[in-house]
């Protein structure tokens, strides 16, 4: 493999392509279902399909199959299928829905208005995770170049994957004979811990998400008449949070959704540590004099992969402070978020957070808890010998510096499902989402360096994957 001609060609199709075109993709307001539950009839889901798939007929191997496959009422998938010179299966996994706007974002920036500054792509969706399409198909390009062997690649780009990627299931049943038992899968969906070198995820956490409610009146009254006599709402809900959470610490309380933390990723918490240092938490943008929950950067990052967290992501029955009356309200609502560490089982977890919530309300206040999803995590099987040289290689190649290890904040449910269909299969879980990239939040982007250099890692590692057999055997 001559590895600068491989970056010159991924470095190419990027300036000359794909940056062109993931430009257009972040003006289309293609939120996942759970945001925008008329996708269907807005018809943005299937402008950013299409998108895709155009570019995809345009760029791959005459020899490779585009294919968008749509079951009735669920949203579609685009799935290319590139012949490779053994029956062995990689499968690359990316997704295109996106997040909803939020607030906050610069001047002149905004989730639909794509802005090129610094080297980096802001808006919605372009690192998480459109790009993830084009970084797979220019490798395979990359490697086509050159003659270089491959496996058989599937791309699988689902739509559903920021609400909880419901609707996958159905499609892994339906393209069971054309996923076949893949021996790699490569994901590139996750965080980086900076822009300078590979960053491979072991673990995502698991998430709990659902809705707490407490009414106390049937209507809003005059504060003045009822307050004194009729228990506030919102402190119903903050003792019924005082259940959950430790108020001052923010640890959660309930044992069923906490985990024993392996040694092997407390030691690779600690060398990412090693490497971020301080930029583990300075990496955020801190309002006045807010400090970190923690003073060890080891410490933070376990708590970030591996031990549970609650945030309230949203609220109803509080108006705006500019509408605010006197008035005691009736009732409060609030969208919880609980991240989960990777071998929780969250049914389990949800079942507990529910009794916790619903048993003996305060005041006898109607307290519920509505579970909306409870999705498991996952945890990387034993990195093999072949792809941890693999990916060193590539690093330090495509980097000039070692790959690292890490876990992840988040979730990517498709992993805790190929990891329990495919028992033993191998991941390379990678991305560009690196410090201030701010994913989901204002002021998102992609760092589009990184991407290249990541996709070229993809080429690296679809090529040693083809030689690993041969390489087992010389070892």
């Amino acid at each position: 493999m001559d590895q600068g001609r491989i970056q010159t060609f991924v470095d190419s199709l990027w300036d000359d392509s794909i940056v062109g075109e993931l430009v257009e993709y972040v003006k289309i307001p293609n939120k996942s279902p759970l945001f925008d539950p008329d996708w269907a009839a807005h018809g943005y889901m299937d402008q950013a399909v299409e998108l895709m798939e155009r570019w995809c007929r345009t760029h791959a191997p005459s020899d490779a199959t585009v294919e968008v496959v749509r079951l009735e009422g669920r949203t579609p998938v685009l799935l290319v299928e590139v012949p490779g010179q053994s029956d062995d299966t990689v499968l690359l996994y990316g997704h295109l829905d996106k997040q909803p706007e939020f607030t906050g974002w610069e001047d002149g920036l905004g989730p639909w208005n794509p802005v090129i500054r610094d080297g980096k792509l802001y808006g919605r969706g372009g690192a998480d995770d459109g790009y993830a399409v084009f970084g797979s198909l220019t490798a395979i390009g990359a490697l086509r170049d050159q003659g270089i062997p491959h496996a058989r690649c599937v791309i699988l780009i689902e739509a559903c994957e920021e609400s909880g990627s419901f609707d996958l299931p159905y499609y892994i049943d339906h393209l069971a004979d054309c996923i076949g038992h893949p021996s790699l899968v490569v994901c590139l969906d996750a965080e980086c811990g900076n822009y300078d070198q590979l960053w491979c995820t072991t673990t995502l956490r698991g998430n709990l998400v659902g809705t707490l409610r407490a009414r106390v009146l049937g209507e809003g009254v005059h504060s003045g008449g009822a307050s004194g006599i009729v228990p506030s709402s919102f402190r119903i809900v903050r003792q019924v949070l005082d259940r959950l959470e430790d108020p001052a610490t923010g640890e959660i309380l309930l044992p069923e959704l906490h985990a024993g933390i392996p040694d092997s990723r407390i030691d690779q918490a600690r060398a990412a540590a090693g490497i971020l240092g301080d930029t583990v938490w300075r990496k955020f943008a801190w309002a006045g004099d807010t400090q970190p929950v923690a003073a060890d950067p080891a410490e933070l990052l376990l708590n970030n992969t591996w031990r549970p967290t609650l945030c309230v992501t949203g609220a109803d029955g509080i108006p705006a402070i500019g509408s605010a009356g006197n008035t005691l309200r009736p009732e409060t609502g609030l969208k919880l978020s609980f991240r989960l560490p990777p071998t929780t089982d969250a049914n389990v977890a949800a079942a507990a957070v529910k009794n916790a919530i619903e048993s003996n309300p305060p005041s006898g206040a109607q307290v519920e808890f509505e579970v909306e999803s409870a999705m498991g995590g996952w945890s990387a099987p034993e990195v093999a010998p072949w792809l941890e040289a693999s990916m060193q290689t590539a690093s330090k190649a495509f980097f000039g510096a070692d790959a690292m290890y890490m876990g992840t904040g988040g979730s990517i449910p498709f992993m805790g499902m190929l990891g329990e269909k495919f028992p033993g299969v191998q991941f390379l879980v990678t991305g560009v989402l690196g410090p201030k990239s701010n994913a989901h939040g204002p002021n998102e982007f992609l760092h589009i360096q990184k991407g290249k250099r990541v996709t070229a890692c993809v080429a690296q590692v679809l090529a040693d994957h083809f030689n690993k057999d041969t390489a087992a055997k010389a070892a």
